[in-house]
């Protein structure tokens, strides 16, 4: 069964670019997705802010973030109100973990190791990680008077230190990637937008053997591909994933701020591809990816392989029409 994933196939264009890719969000569409217990995003998590919360929660010397922190708090009660309470200035709740923060007090009886990990966090980023846990995204402050990431609360990055980054210029951030020329040039463009007051959403997206959600760099080794694993090998199904992020910016134009959300899913390639069309997409992009991108995203040992698999998988969707053809004649 194929999973039911907040990623759009439809932003799967070939040729591939590294571009903002940003588009209006629908006046119903949510921005955060609350976490219930055994989710696999609340687990995660739940380890990072147990082991790592250093690395995770993360605030720029002398920004004041506790507006935005606050602003953030107001839009999830309203947006999700079964699973986010929340009364200014302080006091919080996640209906569906079981757990409040009040002030700076840890209060609940839901799952001990949830209470444990809020109470050993520095009073000031209690409210944070509460809501860390209690919604899948992540979350990330793009300032606008400045165009810098003040404020991190990342749990689950795709292949970088959000330690690294905190402070920097939005287009610094970005600098590493590869193939980001249009990325790089709209990036003040892409501030003022998104900091103004409409919703905005993105999507990316790679492949990777790599299954887990936390994918920091220090605390996750990159896995290399199977070097004898062919595209109709079982071998190579089990080591693929589809690593894909839905990515919204919640508008806070009284700050001159965004809320950054990342969502990130990671799935077995084998569910995707079950979808001739979506097969189709993957291999129109991989097959137009330049060298620089393959390398970065760690794709061109198994590049070929998977384009093999790929197309076998889309000609599912052509041999089908064939046969009701000659059904039909």
């Amino acid at each position: 069964m194929i999973p039911v994933m907040q990623f759009d196939f439809e932003t799967v264009t070939a040729p591939f670019r590294m571009q903002p890719g940003l588009r209006r969000l629908a006046a119903d569409a949510q921005q955060l997705s609350p976490n219930h217990i055994g989710a696999p995003a609340l687990d995660a998590k739940l380890a990072v802010l147990s082991r790592h919360a250093s690395q995770a929660l993360l605030v720029a010397p002398g920004f004041d973030a506790a507006p935005a922190i606050m602003a953030l708090a107001r839009h999830a009660a309203v947006a999700h109100p079964a699973a986010f309470q929340f009364s200014a200035p302080s006091v919080a709740t996640a209906s569906h973990l079981g757990w409040s923060v009040r002030g700076v007090e840890v209060l609940g009886n839901g799952p001990p190791l949830i209470g444990d990990c809020l109470r050993a966090l520095p009073p000031a980023w209690r409210l944070t990680g509460l809501m860390c846990l209690a919604f899948a995204e992540d979350f990330a402050l793009l300032n606008g008077a400045d165009s810098c990431i003040p404020w991190l609360a990342v749990c689950l990055p795709s292949r970088w230190a959000p330690e690294q980054k905190i402070g920097l210029p939005f287009a610094a951030v970005h600098a590493p990637v590869a193939d980001n020329q249009a990325l790089l040039a709209a990036s003040a463009q892409l501030v003022r937008l998104v900091t103004a007051g409409e919703r905005w959403e993105r999507f990316v997206w790679t492949i990777t053997p790599e299954a887990g959600l936390d994918n920091h760099p220090l605390r996750v080794s990159r896995q290399p591909w199977p070097d004898t694993a062919q595209a109709d090998d079982h071998e190579l199904a089990l080591r693929a994933f589809f690593r894909c992020e839905r990515q919204t910016f919640i508008p806070l134009p009284d700050l001159q701020q965004a809320v950054f959300t990342i969502h990130v899913e990671v799935v077995p390639l084998q569910q995707v591809l079950a979808q001739p069309a979506h097969a189709q997409r993957l291999h129109d992009a991989l097959q137009s990816m330049s060298g620089a991108v393959l390398d970065y995203r760690g794709l061109r040992p198994a590049r070929d392989r998977l384009l093999t698999w790929m197309q076998r998988c889309a000609g599912r969707a052509t041999h089908s029409a064939q046969s009701l053809r000659f059904f039909r004649a």
